[in-house]
């Protein structure tokens, strides 16, 4: 920069420069034109590179869609021959046609979007569904119905060869017959509801009509062994097996056994019931017992089928209650109570109600007819259906079942009768009369509770039921003890006070034998009313044996009452002690005693010899009288001292007079 050619040099160096970056920056230029265009083919590229993908895409979906439907409505041809004629009777032919239809059920209900639906290749594949549907529903209601009809023909066929054995025919055969096809019940129900209710009510009316005739043929014959006229080499019953006491009260407190019906009451007295009797009343509770142990596993076996087969508790949720279900072997005799084997889940809805009452529908009835038979055969028999209903109602306690409803039911009539049975025992003993031409004695129906109880007690022990036994009893004491005070009013030979002493003497024996604690009041009352008329009838018969010195006493006492002091009473002009000795004098031994013998004749009149109360009476007479004799005493020792008066006899020879008449009679 220090002359001026450097600087001219440097100038042309400059321009030397900005030409070469010219130059420069037009070939980047052209450069650039030609990137532009590769970019634009590249982009050109790429967007055809993504429609093949995306045609690749839908082409792979297409096919997989056509894959999944044809898949979906292929209907392989072995299923379609099996749905066109596969044997329907012999179990592989069932399980074949069980495969096809649930193959054809897959086809026919396939998720098949709504737009797919519409390809007429679907839609005519979906008709041959249907019809294929539609022949194979025919055939299989075709042969269900024909197979309903002959079981119930073949079941009906058995039934006359065993109606006379006490067992209620068990149709395991025919479920286990029927079992193969539940799964095509299933199918149908699906496929045909309208069908499948329709074959339900055909299985329902050809079943029901057998079952009502085996329920009756069951029930008569059952009939027949409590009359005496059934098969009684199979019958196990002895006297030896009897519980409870041996005196029977027939219709209990009834004296009167009629045919027909032992309700009509018209007099009470005692019955001891004969060996017969009671083994016909422990026939009856055995045979009642079977009877209903043989309704249950019949009626609770059909449910657990219709359950299954007709696939009746599909839409119910599993029950939390579980009940047993007898299974027992078959030993051939006929007590044999069938023993839990299996447990399993059981509930009941109303579409399986209505399905058991088609199945049954005169079970209620037929049991309530044989109910009332037994009933009008022997009151008791109201006490022993009692228990054993209870028992089994529990038994059969599955939340609404069939069985258990029919069997409350009945439990209900059956309590009604033993509370009409009670009612009559009352109107017995209300009605009740006595002989009035001889000493009363015990009542009839005093009596009669004993027998009553005892046997009433061998039936109930145990049972949940007692609680009515124990309101019947509170009942029946009550009328007895009302009515004991009805006829001790009355009775022209026996004092009311000995009636009274002697029934509720045995009243209180009765109860305190018993020891039932619902009748302990009561037993406190019998003893009580015993007690006070005891001391009513000895004060009343013994009176004042002494009554002239009696009055001369009592006299006293009036004097000293008037304040008279006790040793001036002899003083007295009606009291000295030569009046004493006057009265004194009339009483002598020999006098009382034979006065005690007169008094003991009396008192053997009014008594009777069954409760057998003499020498209780003759004792509590005894301590009146030896009562009255230290009054007497104690009263002269006081207002007549040192006077030496004294009775002419002493307690000892009171003692030894009582005790020589009681001895002597």
């Amino acid at each position: 920069m220090g002359s001026e050619d450097q600087v001219l040099n440097l100038m042309r160096l400059l321009d030397d420069g900005i030409q070469q970056a010219e130059n420069i920056e037009s070939k980047l230029d052209s450069y650039d034109r030609i990137l532009q265009s590769v970019k634009d083919q590249m982009e050109v590229m790429k967007d055809k590179d993504t429609l093949l993908s995306v045609r690749n895409d839908n082409h792979q979906k297409m096919l997989e869609e056509i894959e999944s439907l044809v898949n979906q409505l292929d209907l392989d041809d072995k299923y379609v021959k099996s749905l066109i004629e596969g044997d329907l009777s012999t179990p592989n032919g069932i399980l074949d046609c069980t495969a096809a239809a649930q193959q054809l059920q897959r086809c026919r209900h396939a998720s098949i979007h709504d737009a797919l639906l519409k390809l007429a290749a679907v839609e005519e594949q979906m008709k041959k569904f249907n019809k294929l549907k539609q022949d194979f529903s025919r055939r299989l209601i075709h042969h269900l119905n024909n197979l309903f009809i002959h079981q119930g023909n073949e079941l009906g066929e058995t039934l006359s060869r065993h109606s006379s054995e006490l067992k209620l025919p068990q149709h395991h055969s025919s479920h286990r017959d029927l079992t193969p096809y539940t799964e095509l019940m299933a199918w149908l129900k699906q496929a045909d509801h309208n069908s499948f209710k329709e074959l339900a009510k055909v299985y329902a009316t050809n079943l029901s009509k057998l079952y009502s005739k085996e329920i009756q043929e069951f029930l008569e014959c059952a009939r027949q062994t409590i009359m005496g006229k059934g098969d009684k080499a199979k019958l196990n019953v002895s006297g030896a097996k009897l519980s409870g006491s041996s005196a029977s009260i027939g219709s209990p407190l009834d004296s009167k056994k009629r045919a027909g019906s032992v309700h009509s009451v018209d007099s009470m007295s005692v019955i001891q019931g004969s060996d017969a009797d009671m083994t016909m009343r422990y026939l009856f509770d055995q045979v009642f017992d079977k009877v209903l142990s043989e309704f249950e596993p019949v009626c609770l076996a059909e449910q657990d089928f219709c359950c299954k087969f007709f696939h009746l508790l599909s839409d119910v949720q599993p029950s939390a209650l579980q009940e047993v279900v007898d299974e027992a072997e078959d030993t051939g005799d006929i007590w044999m109570k069938q023993k839990p084997k299996i447990t399993i889940q059981r509930q009941i809805n109303e579409e399986l109600r209505t399905m058991m009452l088609a199945l049954f529908p005169s079970l209620e009835e037929d049991l309530g007819n044989f109910i009332t038979f037994a009933d009008k055969m022997d009151g008791f028999n109201s006490m022993y259906m009692l228990v054993r209903m209870s028992q089994h109602v529990t038994n059969t306690q599955d939340a609404g079942s069939f069985l258990s409803v029919t069997f409350a039911s009945s439990l209900v009539k059956v309590k009604r009768n033993f509370d009409k049975f009670v009612l009559l025992q009352i109107k017995a003993i209300e009605e009740n009369k006595v002989s009035k031409k001889a000493k009363c004695g015990v009542i009839s129906f005093v009596n009669n509770f004993e027998d009553f109880a005892n046997q009433a007690e061998s039936i109930f022990r145990g049972s949940e039921r007692h609680a009515d036994l124990d309101k019947a009893y509170q009942r029946l004491v009550k009328a007895i003890f009302d009515n004991i005070c009805r006829i001790s009013g009355d009775h022209p030979k026996t004092p009311r006070e000995v009636i009274m002493m002697e029934n509720f003497h045995h009243m209180n024996s009765i109860l305190s034998g018993l020891k039932i604690p619902c009748l302990e009041a009561d037993r406190k009352e019998a003893k009580q009313q015993y007690q006070e008329n005891l001391n009513a009838y000895t004060k009343d018969r013994l009176g004042r044996p002494l009554e002239k010195l009696h009055t001369f006493v009592e006299g006293i006492k009036a004097k000293m009452n008037q304040g008279v002091k006790a040793e001036e009473i002899g003083f007295q002009l009606a009291f000295s002690k030569q009046e004493l000795r006057k009265v004194i004098k009339e009483y002598t031994g020999k006098e009382v005693k034979k006065s005690l013998d007169h008094l003991y004749k009396k008192v053997e009149k009014h008594l009777s010899e069954d409760e057998n109360l003499y020498q209780v009476v003759w004792v509590a007479m005894q301590n009146e009288f030896i009562k009255q004799y230290n009054t007497y005493v104690e009263l002269i020792n006081k207002c007549y001292p040192d006077s030496n008066i004294t009775l002419e006899f002493s307690i000892d020879d009171v003692l030894q007079f009582f005790s020589n008449i009681g001895q002597s009679h």
